[in-house]
């Protein structure tokens, strides 16, 4: 599961997520990618299903980047705990997610099979996306 090696600080706070993605906005690796188009976190597992997703239907051809890490710490008390007695300990890890953020890019395979491969990507992601293409790809026919 995708998590940092070390953190400075075990536990974050909350905070707010307001605004547009101002970077990690454009395609930068690939000619595919599906873009945010909602405010979230996402999990570890939820960004490790979606790259299972693509990989497994590209049948493991052209290469896939994933542009979000989980670096965000959430924590979480135990069940039927009391109020009080401080914060709980570290449950996993989020990546934070804002409209217009490129989650996914892949490149080396024809459109089509790029389009069905990021759309089941999408669909284990618990926000809505939409499939960009590079503005300068041109399709090659043989």
């Amino acid at each position: 599961m995708l998590q940092p090696k070390k953190t400075k600080y075990r536990k974050q706070q909350k905070g707010k997520m307001k605004g547009n993605s101002q970077r990690g906005n454009q395609i930068a690796f690939g000619s595919f990618a599906i873009k945010a188009l909602e405010t979230t976190w996402l999990t570890g597992r939820q960004i490790e299903a979606a790259r299972q997703a693509v990989t497994r239907y590209m049948k493991r051809e052209g290469q896939i980047w994933i542009r979000v890490f989980p670096d965000k710490p959430i924590t979480k008390k135990p069940a039927e705990v009391r109020m009080g007695k401080g914060k709980g300990a570290p449950e996993m890890f989020v990546a934070r997610v804002t409209p217009g953020r490129i989650l996914f890019e892949a490149d080396g395979v024809p459109l089509s099979i790029a389009k069905e491969a990021l759309r089941l990507a999408a669909q284990k992601l618990p926000i809505t996306t939409r499939f960009i293409v590079r503005s300068d790809y041109v399709e090659e026919s043989n």
